[in-house]
């Protein structure tokens, strides 16, 4: 089955030969029949002169008494069988007084028979002295005839009468015809031929386009491993090396694309914060999984491929951003989602047309920072609070002894206590203060040694004993057999369990009980402090490391507490490798776990 542009090829082409055959055929024909005919007729004509210069009669003036012999000379002449000729005399009324034709032997009668095959208008032109010539039926169809009437003048320019002669031309018409039929066939095989050609030619101009136009195709839905066969080097030929050219440039352009695209999805995919797109009409067009994590699209995480999401409104008010005015479609602004608190920042991004598509929503969680920032400010209050009571009561204090100098000496020594008591608790906030800064910026010197874990911590429960009889605690030692040495900083691991355990008998009322067991786990030690005190709000446990936080602040300050020994014993413990947990529950009691690696 052939292409329609072959066909339309193939169709162009046939009729353009057909046309050009038409054409040429005509014109050789009609040339070859009017030379024929011209030339017959000079051959008439030719006759006619020769008879005319060799008869002494036609030469006379009076032909009519010459009739006989120009009749005669007739007989004897020999014409080639098919010419006729007549001798036409008298112009007034002009008629056939000899002929070479044998049925006008006898003249009498003979001018009827013989005027119905002459053309008079060929006559009548004789006279006026010019030569005719037409070619017409005979007067019963049959046959053609060349008609000649050649005017015989005389020396005064005067017509003596007129050669008429009449020549059966159907031999050339046969010709003619035959001729016709030869050019036919000729333009019936030129046809044929000219198909076969055509079909050959379209197929070397059709066959290249077709395999550009499938090859064109499979690129089109997406394999770029196509080339084209170059075998010319024509236009097609060169059609086919651009095509190539566009294969690889394309093949090259897309590679770049990929792997742009790739950079891109990775970035945007693995990135800390979550990033969105919006377009004009709040529609969520595309989010990676940070921000659908943020918004909670786990569900319709994949039909956001397929459908638009409306965007959270809540979040952010798109309908006050006008998107023709650049002051408002580009900011930031702090946002909370699920207890997380978010910066988000966004910008336009625009379309093919340079026109703004909507924006870009970056939202970059600030809740650490948040968090932190709150932290100072409330550890900047809390020291300023805890520093600030005592240095007002040394204050009040000191200016009482400076007002009243004969004061009671028992008062006054009551009142210097106070003033060193103070101090005193200035002195250990200062210096819990820093020991923090110390292990903040890891300016701390750990020396760290190898350590006999029964015999460590039954030397801190001896410095222990005094507080634990004062308040009549039953304390419960438990420590497994065959423990292995540890590697620790001696001193600041001793502080750590020292704080734990007076923070048991501290929040312990009288008479309770402490337990502290000590326990080989994996490859890691555990001391686990355990009492039956006041235990710690559910609310309170996960800030309970917090520098100067404390559950209940009055108490704790009489207590002697400034809030930072268990921040201090957290960032000890994990400063040697280990790590410090605690739970509790209000009322009933709390749980400290202190793991410290072997090694």
């Amino acid at each position: 089955m052939f292409s329609s542009i072959k066909w339309k090829f193939v169709t162009v082409y046939l009729l353009l030969v057909l046309m050009a055959m038409i054409i040429v055929g005509v014109f050789i024909v009609q040339r070859f029949e009017a030379q024929q005919l011209e030339n017959r007729k000079n051959t008439l004509i030719k006759q006619i002169e020769t008879l005319i210069s060799s008869s002494d009669y036609l030469s006379q003036d009076n032909w009519l008494e010459y009739v006989e012999d120009i009749q005669n000379t007739l007989n004897r002449w020999r014409f080639s069988g098919t010419e006729v000729l007549y001798i036409i005399y008298d112009i007034d009324i002009p008629r056939i007084i000899a002929s070479s034709h044998i049925k006008y032997d006898e003249i009498n009668g003979a001018n009827a028979l013989a005027y119905k095959s002459l053309d008079p208008s060929l006559i009548y032109t004789a006279y006026n002295g010019e030569i005719a010539d037409a070619t017409k039926e005979s007067f019963n169809e049959n046959t053609i005839f060349q008609h000649v009437a050649y005017p015989v003048v005389n020396e005064i320019g005067q017509v003596r009468g007129i050669l008429y002669m009449t020549d059966d031309i159907q031999d050339l018409y046969r010709t003619i015809d035959a001729t016709k039929t030869i050019l036919i066939s000729a333009t019936m095989l030129a046809l044929i031929i000219t198909v076969i050609l055509g079909f050959l030619i379209a197929s070397s101009i059709t066959e290249p386009i077709r395999d550009v136009t499938k090859k064109a195709e499979k690129m089109a839905k997406g394999d770029f491993e196509q080339f084209v066969e170059v075998k010319s080097d024509d236009e097609i030929g060169q059609l086919a090396s651009m095509f190539n050219y566009l294969t690889l440039k394309l093949k090259d352009t897309i590679q770049e694309m990929d792997l742009e695209k790739s950079k891109l999805n990775t970035i945007f995919n693995y990135m800390a914060d979550g990033v969105i797109a919006v377009d004009t009409n709040g529609q969520l067009i595309h989010a990676n999984p940070v921000a659908i994590k943020i918004l909670n699209l786990e569900k319709i995480k994949d039909e956001l491929l397929h459908r638009q999401r409306p965007f959270p409104m809540e979040i952010m008010d798109l309908d006050s951003i006008d998107f023709n005015d650049p002051d408002t479609y580009e900011g930031s602004k702090m946002v909370t989602i699920k207890d997380s608190v978010y910066q988000l920042k966004y910008a336009p991004f625009r379309n093919e047309k340079n026109n703004v598509g909507g924006i870009i929503i970056v939202f970059q969680d600030i809740t650490e920072h948040h968090k932190l920032d709150n932290m100072r400010k409330e550890f900047v209050a809390n020291v300023s609070h805890e520093l600030k009571t005592p240095i007002t009561t040394i204050k009040s204090y000191t200016e009482t002894l400076m007002d009243y100098k004969d004061m009671d000496p028992e008062l006054s020594y009551k009142f210097l206590t106070v003033i060193d008591n103070e101090c005193d608790r200035m002195t250990r906030i200062v210096r819990d203060l820093l020991q923090l800064s110390n292990l903040d910026y890891n300016k701390t010197e750990w020396k760290k040694v190898e350590c006999q874990v029964k015999d460590f911590i039954e030397d801190i429960i001896l410095k222990l004993e005094f507080s634990i009889k004062e308040k009549n605690h039953r304390l419960t030692l438990n420590i497994e057999d065959d423990l292995p040495n540890i590697v620790i900083d001696k001193d600041g691991i001793e502080q750590v369990i020292l704080n734990v355990i007076s923070n048991a008998i501290k929040y312990t009322p009288e008479g309770g009980h402490i337990e502290v067991a000590v326990s080989k786990k994996d490859d890691r030690i555990v001391v686990r402090v355990k009492d039956n005190g006041i235990g710690i709000p559910e609310e309170d446990v996960d800030r309970i490391f917090e520098r100067f936080y404390r559950v209940d602040k009055g108490r704790s300050r009489e207590l002697g507490g400034t809030g930072l020994g268990l921040s201090i014993a957290k960032e000890i413990v994990e400063a040697n490798g280990g790590q410090i947990k605690l739970s509790s529950k209000f009322g009933v009691g709390t749980e400290v776990d202190i793991v410290l690696p072997i090694s």
